[in-house]
């Protein structure tokens, strides 16, 4: 895949964060990434390996929000996985970046 690096780079960045992110008036089932411009540089997208409440979660894109951060997707197999919903607080670790 194109934009891979060569090897990955270690992050151990962890933070709280309620699912549901407001998206042009819509409410998404991810979690913001605070401080995501300073840790990657930039608001592009990223692959990340992470965990979300001790979850592994590997080769996850991080998106923009369009308000000025990324955002980690919490699918409908790893929410029902968790028994959390939008609104429920998660333990999110960033724990290598990918691209």
């Amino acid at each position: 895949m194109s934009g891979r690096l060569d090897q990955p780079i270690s992050l151990d960045y962890g933070f709280l964060g309620a699912i549901g992110v407001d998206v042009k008036g819509e409410i998404w089932s991810a979690v913001e990434v605070p401080g995501s411009r300073e840790l990657f540089g930039s608001l592009r997208s990223v692959r990340v390996d992470a965990t979300v409440d001790g979850v592994l979660v590997e080769d996850i894109g991080l998106m923009p929000t369009g308000s000025g951060e990324l955002m980690l997707s919490v699918s409908a197999p790893l929410r029902k996985k968790l028994s959390k919903d939008i609104g429920h607080e998660v333990q999110v670790v960033l724990v290598r970046r990918l691209t």
